[in-house]
């Protein structure tokens, strides 16, 4: 947890494809803390603009941020810990999602591991044509940052276990689910 009790929030970030939701979902099983899908946060009209091949502007990002930053605030004054993906490819984003408790998890892989990723990926709106804009756009994480950078070249589970042990990540008290650890693949 964040000094003075402050939930923690993870934000997965990092370009399209590199493996956010797939490992939000494995580390939200094993801790039992609540999950958000950043993707199900977007408008209906930035869905329907990268649908169609076309990069979002900083204009079509606000109001999908503004949801991503109500769901962590949402989270941490119900004083639960919580998981949200979110591309976050900018510095100016990640201000305005970002604050005392949530930490950043940077999703790094090359672009033709992600390329590659992105092309086996059924039934998704954002268009591997789209992941060149991304890459243009992504911003690393700056030493001043909360935050920490994975490499995407191990299998989720055994990046999730890592992430939980660097982190000092502990299971909600009271979760459901009985899933404690990771299994490695």
């Amino acid at each position: 947890m964040a000094q003075n009790d402050t939930p923690t929030v993870l934000v997965l970030m990092g370009v399209s494809g590199c493996g956010k939701s797939t490992l939000a979902g494995l580390l939200a099983g094993a801790l039992g803390w609540d999950l958000a899908e950043g993707d199900d946060l977007h408008p209906e009209a930035n869905v329907a603009k990268m649908a169609a091949g076309e990069a979002l502007t900083d204009e079509d990002r606000w109001p999908w941020l503004d949801r991503i930053a109500e769901w962590i605030r949402d989270r941490q004054q119900a004083g639960m810990p919580g998981i949200v993906t979110c591309s976050a490819l900018r510095r100016i984003y990640r201000d305005r999602i970002g604050g005392h408790g949530v930490l950043f998890v940077h999703l790094e892989g090359s672009r033709d591991v992600v390329s590659e990723r992105l092309s086996r990926r059924l039934d998704h709106f954002m268009p591997q044509s789209l992941l060149g804009s991304q890459y243009a756009t992504l911003e690393p994480l700056e030493p001043d940052e909360n935050g920490i950078v994975m490499g995407v070249d191990r299998s989720p589970r055994e990046l999730a276990s890592d992430i939980i042990r660097r982190l000092g990540l502990r299971r909600l008290p009271g979760a459901t689910e009985a899933i404690t650890t990771i299994p490695s693949d």
